[in-house]
């Protein structure tokens, strides 16, 4: 045994990950098709981005009465108007009226009837009027951004590496973005553009994380000409596996400074960002390593016999 193989038997965990694939597998089964399902039948709870409409953003002075802001809108005849308290001061509530008929004067008619019944006493932090027109680009636009990167990071694991590590890419970045999305599906968080952010920025991360595990099987297919590729790919994830852990904390730290301190703009962007460090992780993991098995993805050894075999024939 020479040194590296000693430093790897010392150091290197030995954690059968492979060996759970097949548990790995139903379960993301469970999650892809519980995600197409929620999209199908509960839809997503469209921002102002997509929807269209109005969005205000006030600070009340003292805590905020839900129910008596509520009575001094409701008799408006703006539509179904939502009141939703954020923060945990009981000060900030979040308004949404729906878009008005109309051009943008109606729409800023609508604005100042929303303030002229609620009165003095509130600080107007923040008002987006969204049209329907831009709320479809938009929408059209985002689902076109979610698909080309996913594409292209394919792309790239492809050429890199070989076709295997690309659809194994492919259908790692397929788990996370349907999930996720399946996330906002299910929960009726606001789907946004910085729901589409969220997305983008998952896709990145998990992609990041097993372009590190496939860089680390191509150096041991070189390296381990004849170890069997059930034993090559565990070694390649335990040998990552302080790396995973490592960036996995400090992403986690990181996102959860932004759940707590980020406010209501970043909440559903933080959760998102955690439940996608999560799924990101178990798909670099138990879904892009072990279906590089089904793929005849040949050892170092095999190569060298097909390359001596080539040369015979010629």
């Amino acid at each position: 045994m020479n040194f590296y193989s000693r430093w790897v038997a010392q150091k290197t965990p030995n954690y059968d990950f492979i060996r759970l694939r097949f548990i790995a597998f139903a379960v993301t089964a469970v999650l892809v098709f519980g995600s197409i399902a929620a999209m199908a039948i509960k839809g997503f709870n469209y921002g102002i981005d997509f929807a269209g409409g109005i969005l205000v953003e006030v600070h009340s002075a003292e805590k905020a009465d839900l129910g008596k802001m509520r009575s001094a809108v409701e008799h408006l005849a703006l539509g179904e108007v939502a009141l939703q308290e954020f923060g945990n001061t009981g000060q900030d509530v979040m308004i949404r009226v729906p878009r008005q008929a109309g051009d943008e004067r109606a729409q800023m008619e609508a604005l100042s009837k929303v303030k002229g019944a609620l009165g003095a006493g509130y600080d107007y932090r923040r008002v987006e009027i969204v049209g329907p027109k831009v709320g479809e680009e938009l929408k059209r636009d985002g689902a076109l951004a979610v698909a080309l990167a996913v594409l292209a990071i394919a792309a790239y694991v492809w050429f890199r590496f070989e076709w295997q590590f690309g659809v194994g890419a492919l259908i790692a970045i397929f788990h996370d973005v349907i999930t996720t999305f399946g996330l906002y599906a299910l929960t009726g968080m606001e789907f946004n553009l910085t729901a589409v952010a969220a997305i983008l920025t998952i896709a990145g991360y998990s992609i990041n994380d097993t372009v590190v595990m496939y860089d680390r099987v191509r150096e041991n297919l070189r390296k381990y000409k004849s170890m069997p590729l059930y034993d090559l790919l565990n070694l390649s994830v335990n040998q990552t596996l302080a790396r995973t852990i490592l960036t996995v904390a400090t992403v986690f730290i990181t996102v959860v400074s932004l759940l707590t301190v980020g406010g209501e703009v970043l909440r559903t962007f933080s959760i998102a960002m955690l439940w996608g460090l999560a799924v990101g992780t178990f798909s670099s993991v138990y879904v892009g390593m072990p279906i590089l098995i089904y793929f005849n993805l040949r050892t170092g050894k095999e190569k060298e016999e097909d390359e001596r075999a080539s040369q015979a024939v010629h």
